[in-house]
């Protein structure tokens, strides 16, 4: 259902985009560089935060961490980590799957900075077996997503490859 909720997103909005489906998972930053192609840094990972009252999603680079101190200046409160079935109630969309198009409910969608540093990035499109390769920029118009500020940011070329420690 959360692959076709994007599909129909995109057949509607951006017609010329294309969902890409893999036989390999994508479900974690490394799978989903490894199973499109591309470095870590290029996948754009939605993040899925209750803050007080509200729930958002930001969208950043894969190397990012969010850091809580920006994200509690930005928005007036702690963040917090929603839960995988929450996740799913909310956006429609299972947990490594987790992507700001065809949500079950309209979120407000923030891209952090991190995303501008690539011509192009590769966010996951509702399941964990499939992408979309897009622009920044164009990601953030059809999502209607305002540009943030809310991630400690690592050069890609100093990153570890494939490590999901720091």
């Amino acid at each position: 259902m959360s692959l076709e909720s994007v599909r129909a997103f995109f057949a509607e909005k951006a017609p010329d985009i294309s969902v890409i489906e893999s036989q390999m998972s994508s479900a974690t930053v490394a799978l989903a560089a490894e199973a499109y192609g591309v470095e870590p840094a290029r996948i754009a990972k939605t993040l899925s935060l209750r803050i007080g009252e509200r729930v958002v999603l930001i969208v950043a680079a894969g190397i990012s961490r969010m850091d809580n101190k920006k994200v509690k200046t930005l928005f007036g409160g702690k963040p917090k980590m929603l839960g995988l079935e929450e996740v799913a109630e909310i956006t429609g969309h299972e947990v490594g799957g987790v992507c700001p198009f065809g949500l079950k409910t309209p979120l407000p969608v923030y891209c952090d900075v991190s995303l501008k540093a690539f011509d192009i990035v590769v966010p996951a499109a509702g399941s964990t077996h499939s992408a979309v390769k897009i622009t920044p920029a164009r990601m953030a118009e059809l999502t209607g997503a305002a540009w943030v500020d809310v991630c400690q940011h690592q050069p890609a070329q100093d990153a570890p490859a494939y490590s999901s420690s720091s």
